[in-house]
């Protein structure tokens, strides 16, 4: 099994702007081998360590501490897209056998339009030419714009990160936009969809089961062949167990899809 979406931090590098004290049981320092100490026993053999700061020191923390563990099957880092010299960058980083893609923090951008300005179209193109993974930090507000994105590069492969974070159990109308949003993504583009990040978007102390209609609908909507199941861990402490999310998810995907969504399209997703 793979879990394709965890996080490492060690707040003396002080560039993780959301990670405040006020997070209570995860404003701590998190490594590798804390990861490793509760994935392994639930049968996660390898994983994709994504970034949690708008920073290419981190970027370059995180590719150190992944290159020492062989579990870590990739790295998903930040660049500044608008900067001048992004694409040279971007080919610097893609030469890094661990870096599978990039991650622009899209949900903490006030203007939802932001990734579709056309300052971006060189660093986006470079990420295409270099196989790299857009991985789409996003809420259904910006789905839409997504869409476009995907129209404008098709060569980009996109992963959309935590079933773009719907309000859980949220109301009538969020479930529309949201249902219609990724719908439209899934019938349109390639995209890929991660089963992941669910539960922390839901009520405080709300049971694990209470996200079984949004998992599902994220499986038949996008299909085993494109949805991959990650942990979010350890921001998913916030809400409860990495065994108790996973052995959840393996209930609510159908037996003969499970070897897809916990391994295989995380390998296919980012050339594992």
């Amino acid at each position: 099994m793979i879990d394709a979406h965890f996080h490492i931090w060690r707040l003396d590098r002080a560039d993780y702007g959301w990670l405040t004290p006020a997070l209570g049981p995860i404003h701590r320092d998190v490594g590798l081998a804390d990861w490793r100490a509760v994935s392994a026993p639930c049968g996660v053999q390898g994983g994709v360590l994504v970034q949690a700061a708008p920073t290419e020191a981190e970027t370059a923390f995180l590719l150190q501490e992944a290159e020492q563990v062989p579990a870590v099957l990739g790295v998903v880092g930040w660049v500044d897209l608008l900067a001048g010299d992004a694409p040279a960058r971007i080919e610097t980083l893609a030469r890094r056998p661990k870096l599978k893609g990039l991650r622009p923090m899209l949900q903490d951008i006030a203007d939802p339009d932001w990734i579709l300005q056309g300052g971006l179209r060189p660093a986006l193109a470079a990420m295409a030419r270099c196989g790299l993974v857009f991985d789409a930090l996003v809420q259904p507000r910006h789905l839409p714009r997504i869409l476009r994105l995907a129209e404008r590069h098709p060569d980009l492969r996109i992963v959309i990160d935590h079933g773009a974070k719907p309000a859980i159990p949220g109301d009538a109308a969020g479930w529309a936009a949201w249902t219609e949003g990724l719908q439209a993504l899934a019938d349109e583009t390639a995209a890929f969809c991660k089963l992941s990040g669910l539960w922390t978007e839901a009520t405080t102390g709300a049971p694990v089961d209470v996200l079984e209609r949004h998992a599902r609908w994220l499986l038949q909507c996008f299909g085993p062949q494109r949805c991959l199941w990650g942990s979010d861990w350890p921001v998913l402490e916030l809400a409860g167990r990495y065994d108790a999310w996973l052995a959840a998810a393996r209930q609510w995907v159908a037996p003969p899809d499970q070897a897809a969504v916990f391994d295989a399209t995380a390998r296919l997703a980012y050339g594992l």
